[in-house]
Order: C-alpha cells, then sequence, then structure tokens
C-alpha cells in the first residue's frame, strides 16, 4: 500500500489532502497538535517545535514504516501578523523551526525508506515569492520552503523521488480567517484579488497537491496554485 505522511492535517488544507489521499487508497500518517476529525487517519499528536521531537518522530516513523512508495507532505505551518520592526528573534525561531525545521526531521527520517516512484510535496504560498507587509515571519519562511524544494530536486537527482512546491494563494482556511481577525470585510477584499473573485477552497489545493504527487515531469517546479491573483 501506498503511504501519505503529512503534517498539519487536523484541518484546513492538510485536512482536505489527508482525506483526498485516503480516497486514493493510500494510508494516511499525520503528524499534528491535534486529532483530525477522520478515522481513517493515523494520527499523532505532537508539537513539531519542541525540543526532542525529532527522536520521537523518528521513533514512530521507524515503527510505521519500513520501505515503500512514499508521499511527503509538507504542510504544518504558522502565520503572525508581524513585523521586521519589532519581530524578536526568538520568535522567528519558532517559526523556523516549523515552517522550515521540522521538514527536514521528516526528510532526514523518510527518504532512506522511500522508493521510487515516491515525492516529496513542500506547502509555499503565494508569499513564498513576494512580500507584503506584516506578515515578516511567515513570508521570510516561505522563500525558504522554496529554496529548500529547489535543493531537494538537485540532491536526489537519480533516486527516483520527485519534489515540488505547491503555493495556495487565499485558502478559506481557519489560518486565514484568524489572520484577519474573522472580518467578512476583509475576506471579501481578499477575494476580490483574484481573478475569480473568490477565496480558494481547502479541496482545490489538496487536488493540486495529489496532482503534483503523481507527476515527476513536475520535479523542481513551483506551482502557484491562486486562481490568477491580479496585481496591483
Amino acid at each position: 500500500m501506498k503511504t501519505l505522511v503529512i503534517t498539519g492535517a487536523s484541518k484546513g488544507i492538510g485536512l482536505a489532502t489527508a482525506k483526498k489521499f485516503c480516497d486514493a487508497g493510500y494510508r494516511v500518517i499525520n503528524f499534528s497538535r491535534s486529532t483530525p476529525p477522520d478515522p481513517r487517519i493515523e494520527s499523532h499528536e505532537i508539537d513539531l517545535t519542541r525540543q526532542g521531537v525529532e527522536e520521537e518522530l523518528s521513533a514512530i516513523l521507524a515503527m510505521a514504516i519500513d520501505t515503500g512508495e512514499v508521499c511527503l507532505v509538507h504542510n504544518a505551518a504558522c502565520l503572525l501578523n508581524d513585523s521586521v520592526k519589532d519581530t524578536d528573534p526568538e520568535v522567528l525561531l519558532d517559526i523556523l523551526r516549523l515552517n522550515i525545521v521540522a521538514p527536514q526531521m521528516l526528510n532526514k527520517s523518510l527518504i532512506g525508506k522511500m522508493q521510487p516512484g515516491s515525492s516529496i510535496i513542500y506547502i509555499g504560498s503565494t508569499l513564498s515569492e513576494k512580500a507584503v507587509a506584516n506578515s515578516f515571519s511567515y513570508v521570510t519562511s516561505k522563500h525558504g520552503t522554496v529554496g529548500m524544494m529547489r535543493a531537494t530536486c538537485q540532491d536526489l537527482a537519480g533516486s527516483g523521488i520527485h519534489t515540488s512546491c505547491v503555493c495556495p494563494g487565499f485558502t478559506n482556511t481557519e489560518m486565514l480567517r484568524t489572520h484577519v481577525g474573522e472580518s467578512q470585510e476583509i475576506l471579501d477584499s481578499i477575494a476580490a484579488l483574484s481573478s475569480f473573485n473568490r477565496l480558494i477552497e481547502a479541496n482545490e489545493i489538496a487536488d493540486t497537491i495529489y496532482f503534483a504527487s503523481q507527476n515527476p515531469v513536475l520535479n523542481g517546479a513551483v506551482i502557484h496554485a491562486n486562481l490568477g491573483q491580479i496585481e496591483s
């Protein structure tokens, strides 16, 4: 059986992705701080920023997976309202632990078990290749995500493992709603930035992630899944 290993699948894009892979017949293993509302998902409640978590992850994966075709999706992330003018370095470090360091923990544990046909899909953002004000740590880390994917592509050349970075636009998730203070007015204004005049739905990004996982021709690709953002 093929296996999906994913982080942050308790809600939003991660949950939609886990369900998509379950429907496709994958065994799905999730790491997140809360449990997904789908009994098909094998979930482990873990804070990926905690000191010593790498050993715990490695032990779980050593027990759960021998070798096989694995799709690894680096989805868990944190979005803050912060600015370069006043962000404490320790706060930035915490974001980097989740958005950058945790993916490498999983890479290190799993790549040796991944047979040809496997894939590593990074979840970036529109803000992986541009920036807006007051999203300093998120923008910084998501730019790093694209760099990780490109380095992964080069380092795994010849292995039969492919990688890509799916960069969602403004998606109708709890993370986005929390970021804008649950303001419907702001959500409507954000939706207007899309050429389709709406927010993206999580299942649309899940479909894109699944497509990327199945198509090695996309190796090293940055995939912008944003409904065509209107640039001002």
